[in-house]
């Protein structure tokens, strides 16, 4: 489960837009309407939308009720800033954490016999240098190997949610605001034990053609705002991993609940564009904001 899992987080965090290259263009539902919510008082307004990073091109996910949401906003936060022009910033951050773990055993020994193959093939078709790879810490080896199956699934991250959005907010020259900085997601899988770190290498080169199965069950249910089906993904495939869902899940939505709290004091409408996993579930920012007396309104 856990190694299933990994595809879908790291489409749900903001730097999986790094993962892709160009692929071509692929088919996908004719429309889409995704969850939106309102968290507001007398004089502000939080809207919240579920995302996913990377999608084929020809999704057409923008109601009308999701436009006026926009338009409303005089800011756009995301997870975290990523300049598809230039990735330089956000390699670096990579960068600066993937080689830290001295005497680190070659790649193909931290995967089983019968994976070997398999991650040849991957290391092969990544175009990166075979022995880069056997420096790398396994969270950023896996992380660089599953824009492999992305690339082959012909998902775009200049097609993603965010990267829309960000373009749309530029243009009407509205400023973007971050929750996280490239490094510390970065940090988050830095910070996995090794044994996680080897399941999420093992998942990134598995059959592209499952992965494709598993993205296009976790597509349909956020084209359909299907929030339910959403968090029943997520736990059930996080309850393998108690490390991963609170590095990845818990305790980032625990901090973004108390963003959006804090920014509840000031006045102004703001869309917030996160992740879909987060927003769905008993430890969703949702249900933490609910806990915590304020009043959440679905609106799409």
């Amino acid at each position: 489960m856990l190694k299933s899992l990994f595809g879908r987080v790291a489409a749900a965090l903001g730097l999986g837009g790094l993962l892709i290259g160009a692929p071509v263009a692929a088919k996908g539902p004719e429309a889409a309407r995704p969850a939106l919510w309102e968290v507001s008082d007398a004089d502000t307004t939080i809207y919240l939308f579920g995302t996913i990073h990377l999608l084929p091109d020809d999704i057409r996910w923008r109601t009308a009720k999701f436009d006026q949401a926009v338009q409303g906003s005089q800011q756009l936060i995301v997870e975290t800033i990523v300049d598809q022009k230039d990735p330089t910033k956000v390699m670096a951050a990579m960068a600066s954490l993937a080689f830290n773990t001295p005497n680190i055993a070659p790649l193909a020994q931290r995967v089983s016999p019968a994976k070997r193959p398999a991650l040849e093939a991957a290391i092969k078709k990544s175009g990166f240098p075979p022995q880069a790879f056997d420096r790398m810490d396994t969270w950023a080896a896996a992380f660089i190997l599953l824009g492999n199956q992305y690339r082959d699934m012909h998902l775009k991250g200049d097609s993603g949610v965010e990267a829309v959005l960000r373009d749309t907010f530029i243009t009407e020259g509205k400023p973007i605001g971050e929750l996280e900085t490239n490094l510390e997601q970065f940090g988050f899988f830095d910070r996995l034990p090794e044994k996680a770190q080897e399941a999420l290498l093992e998942g990134s080169i598995d059959d592209s053609k499952s992965a494709d199965a598993e993205f296009s069950g976790m597509l349909s249910a956020w084209s359909k705002g299907d929030v339910l089906g959403i968090a029943r993904t997520f736990d059930r495939d996080l309850s393998g991993s108690p490390d991963l869902a609170h590095a990845l899940i818990q305790q980032r939505n625990a901090n973004w609940s108390k963003w959006i709290e804090k920014r509840m004091t000031q006045p102004g409408a703001v869309l917030i564009a996160v992740g879909a996993g987060h927003l769905a579930g008993k430890e969703s920012v949702i249900a933490m904001l609910q806990k915590d007396g304020y009043r959440v309104r679905r609106v799409q």
